[in-house]
Protein backbone atom coordinates (compact mmCIF):
# COMPACT_ATOMS: atom_id res chain seq x y z
CA UNK A 1 0.00 0.00 0.00
CA UNK A 2 1.19 3.48 -0.94
CA UNK A 3 1.00 6.59 1.13
CA UNK A 4 1.02 9.73 -0.59
CA UNK A 5 0.96 12.85 2.01
CA UNK A 6 -0.91 15.79 0.41
CA UNK A 7 0.15 19.48 0.90
CA UNK A 8 -1.31 20.79 4.34
CA UNK A 9 -2.77 23.92 3.81
CA UNK A 10 -5.01 24.54 6.60
CA UNK A 11 -3.88 24.47 10.23
CA UNK A 12 -0.68 22.19 8.65
CA UNK A 13 -3.28 19.49 9.18
CA UNK A 14 -2.58 16.33 6.62
CA UNK A 15 -4.52 14.31 4.67
CA UNK A 16 -3.07 11.08 3.08
CA UNK A 17 -4.19 9.18 0.15
CA UNK A 18 -4.09 5.51 0.05
CA UNK A 19 -3.01 3.32 -3.05
CA UNK A 20 -3.65 -0.02 -3.78
CA UNK A 21 -4.65 -1.75 -7.12
CA UNK A 22 -5.80 1.54 -8.57
CA UNK A 23 -8.06 2.51 -5.78
CA UNK A 24 -7.24 5.30 -3.15
CA UNK A 25 -8.40 6.14 -0.01
CA UNK A 26 -8.83 9.89 1.51
CA UNK A 27 -8.05 9.72 5.21
CA UNK A 28 -8.99 13.37 6.57
CA UNK A 29 -10.26 15.84 3.88
CA UNK A 30 -8.42 19.15 4.63
CA UNK A 31 -6.27 18.93 1.68
CA UNK A 32 -6.98 21.67 -0.93
CA UNK A 33 -9.64 19.54 -3.35
CA UNK A 34 -7.18 20.38 -6.45
CA UNK A 35 -4.07 18.42 -5.04
CA UNK A 36 -6.58 15.83 -4.65
CA UNK A 37 -7.56 15.79 -8.27
CA UNK A 38 -4.27 16.21 -9.47
CA UNK A 39 -2.99 12.97 -7.84
CA UNK A 40 -5.99 10.87 -8.18
CA UNK A 41 -5.25 11.72 -12.20
CA UNK A 42 -2.28 11.62 -12.29
CA UNK A 43 -2.12 8.14 -10.80
CA UNK A 44 -4.75 6.83 -12.34
CA UNK A 45 -6.78 5.73 -9.22
CA UNK A 46 -10.60 5.80 -8.17
CA UNK A 47 -11.81 7.18 -4.54
CA UNK A 48 -13.63 4.67 -2.84
CA UNK A 49 -13.76 6.48 0.39
CA UNK A 50 -12.80 9.54 2.20
CA UNK A 51 -12.64 8.69 6.19
CA UNK A 52 -11.92 10.99 8.67
CA UNK A 53 -9.91 10.41 11.71
CA UNK A 54 -12.21 13.06 13.57
CA UNK A 55 -14.31 15.93 12.90
CA UNK A 56 -12.65 18.94 13.69
CA UNK A 57 -12.88 21.66 10.74
CA UNK A 58 -9.03 21.82 9.74
CA UNK A 59 -9.60 17.92 9.13
CA UNK A 60 -13.11 17.57 6.60
CA UNK A 61 -12.61 21.23 5.49
CA UNK A 62 -12.79 20.02 1.77
CA UNK A 63 -15.00 16.68 2.07
CA UNK A 64 -18.40 17.87 0.92
CA UNK A 65 -16.86 19.52 -2.17
CA UNK A 66 -14.93 15.75 -2.89
CA UNK A 67 -17.95 13.79 -2.24
CA UNK A 68 -20.23 15.77 -4.26
CA UNK A 69 -17.07 15.02 -7.36
CA UNK A 70 -16.38 11.73 -6.16
CA UNK A 71 -19.43 10.05 -5.20
CA UNK A 72 -17.36 8.89 -2.40
CA UNK A 73 -18.64 7.97 1.02
CA UNK A 74 -18.29 9.89 4.49
CA UNK A 75 -16.95 7.60 7.57
CA UNK A 76 -16.67 8.75 10.75
CA UNK A 77 -16.98 7.15 14.25
CA UNK A 78 -20.59 7.18 15.25
CA UNK A 79 -18.95 9.32 18.50
CA UNK A 80 -18.04 12.12 16.16
CA UNK A 81 -20.77 12.21 13.48
CA UNK A 82 -22.15 15.61 15.40
CA UNK A 83 -19.49 17.79 14.76
CA UNK A 84 -19.84 17.99 11.17
CA UNK A 85 -23.18 19.88 11.45
CA UNK A 86 -22.15 21.87 14.71
CA UNK A 87 -19.72 24.69 14.11
CA UNK A 88 -19.74 24.97 17.91
CA UNK A 89 -18.63 21.30 18.32
CA UNK A 90 -16.04 21.14 15.20
CA UNK A 91 -14.04 24.35 16.68
CA UNK A 92 -14.68 26.45 13.41
CA UNK A 93 -16.48 29.04 15.76
CA UNK A 94 -13.50 28.73 18.52
CA UNK A 95 -10.94 29.81 15.97
CA UNK A 96 -13.35 32.19 13.29
CA UNK A 97 -15.93 33.19 15.69
CA UNK A 98 -18.59 31.99 13.15
CA UNK A 99 -19.88 28.76 12.93
CA UNK A 100 -19.55 25.95 10.00
CA UNK A 101 -21.60 23.14 9.24
CA UNK A 102 -20.61 20.40 6.55
CA UNK A 103 -23.05 17.64 5.64
CA UNK A 104 -23.63 14.23 7.42
CA UNK A 105 -21.74 11.66 7.12
CA UNK A 106 -22.81 8.79 4.60
CA UNK A 107 -21.36 6.21 7.35
CA UNK A 108 -20.64 5.64 11.02
CA UNK A 109 -17.31 3.91 12.28
CA UNK A 110 -17.11 1.56 15.44
CA UNK A 111 -14.11 0.27 17.44
CA UNK A 112 -13.10 -2.93 14.90
CA UNK A 113 -14.53 -2.02 11.82
CA UNK A 114 -12.68 -2.71 8.85
CA UNK A 115 -11.96 -0.97 5.61
CA UNK A 116 -10.80 -2.39 2.30
CA UNK A 117 -8.76 -1.41 -0.09
CA UNK A 118 -7.62 -3.71 -2.57
CA UNK A 119 -5.95 -6.39 -1.00
CA UNK A 120 -5.56 -4.58 2.05
CA UNK A 121 -7.89 -4.08 5.05
CA UNK A 122 -7.63 -1.01 8.05
CA UNK A 123 -8.88 -1.88 11.17
CA UNK A 124 -10.45 0.69 13.10
CA UNK A 125 -8.96 1.89 16.58
CA UNK A 126 -11.35 3.70 18.36
CA UNK A 127 -9.07 6.22 20.65
CA UNK A 128 -11.03 8.84 22.38
CA UNK A 129 -9.68 11.85 24.21
CA UNK A 130 -8.50 14.37 21.18
CA UNK A 131 -12.26 14.38 20.65
CA UNK A 132 -15.10 11.66 21.54
CA UNK A 133 -15.07 10.05 18.20
CA UNK A 134 -11.06 10.08 17.72
CA UNK A 135 -9.78 7.22 15.81
CA UNK A 136 -6.59 5.54 14.09
CA UNK A 137 -6.69 3.21 11.58
CA UNK A 138 -4.19 0.29 11.55
CA UNK A 139 -3.14 -1.88 8.82
CA UNK A 140 0.16 -3.19 6.68
CA UNK A 141 2.74 -2.31 9.51
CA UNK A 142 1.16 1.48 9.55
CA UNK A 143 -1.10 3.48 12.22
CA UNK A 144 -2.65 6.13 10.75
CA UNK A 145 -3.43 8.37 14.02
CA UNK A 146 -5.20 11.42 13.82
CA UNK A 147 -4.95 14.01 16.34
CA UNK A 148 -4.31 11.54 18.99
CA UNK A 149 -0.56 10.73 18.26
CA UNK A 150 2.14 12.91 16.95
CA UNK A 151 5.41 12.39 15.83
CA UNK A 152 6.73 14.41 19.01
CA UNK A 153 3.49 14.45 21.02
CA UNK A 154 -0.45 14.08 21.61
CA UNK A 155 -3.28 16.03 20.82
CA UNK A 156 -5.20 18.69 22.84
CA UNK A 157 -7.97 17.90 24.91
CA UNK A 158 -9.32 20.99 25.85
CA UNK A 159 -11.91 21.26 22.95
CA UNK A 160 -15.28 19.77 22.79
CA UNK A 161 -15.16 16.19 23.81
CA UNK A 162 -11.88 16.39 24.86
CA UNK A 163 -10.72 14.39 27.82
CA UNK A 164 -7.67 14.10 29.19
CA UNK A 165 -8.00 10.45 31.22
CA UNK A 166 -9.81 8.61 27.97
CA UNK A 167 -6.57 10.29 25.54
CA UNK A 168 -4.19 8.57 28.44
CA UNK A 169 -6.13 5.52 28.27
CA UNK A 170 -6.02 5.89 23.80
CA UNK A 171 -2.20 6.07 24.34
CA UNK A 172 -1.41 3.15 26.39
CA UNK A 173 -3.45 1.29 24.37
CA UNK A 174 -1.45 2.41 21.25
CA UNK A 175 1.90 1.40 23.12
CA UNK A 176 1.12 -1.97 23.05
CA UNK A 177 0.84 -2.33 19.16
CA UNK A 178 4.13 -2.81 17.51
CA UNK A 179 6.98 -0.64 18.24
CA UNK A 180 7.84 -0.18 14.42
CA UNK A 181 5.05 0.47 13.35
CA UNK A 182 5.05 4.08 11.18
CA UNK A 183 3.08 6.29 12.51
CA UNK A 184 0.74 8.45 9.93
CA UNK A 185 -0.31 11.80 11.91
CA UNK A 186 -2.52 14.65 11.45
CA UNK A 187 -0.05 17.13 11.88
CA UNK A 188 3.60 17.25 11.16
CA UNK A 189 5.78 14.55 9.66
CA UNK A 190 5.83 10.28 10.25
CA UNK A 191 7.52 8.41 12.72
CA UNK A 192 7.94 5.37 14.24
CA UNK A 193 5.38 4.32 16.99
CA UNK A 194 8.21 3.57 19.75
CA UNK A 195 9.76 7.11 19.02
CA UNK A 196 6.50 9.27 19.18
CA UNK A 197 5.33 7.61 22.19
CA UNK A 198 8.97 8.25 23.68
CA UNK A 199 7.75 11.83 24.19
CA UNK A 200 4.26 10.78 25.57
CA UNK A 201 5.11 8.37 27.90
CA UNK A 202 5.39 11.29 30.92
CA UNK A 203 1.39 11.91 29.95
CA UNK A 204 -0.15 8.33 30.37
CA UNK A 205 2.47 6.39 32.40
Amino acid sequence: MEILTLTPVSFESNSYLLCEGGEAILVDAGADPKKVDEVLARKGLTLRAIVLTHGHFDHVLSVDLLREQYGAPVLIHEADAELLGDGEKNAFATFFGRPRAWRPADRTLREGDEISLGDKTLTVLHTPGHTKGSICLLGDGVLLSGDTLFASGYGRYDLFGGDENALKASLARLASLPADTVIYPGHGGTSTLENALFFSRSFFD
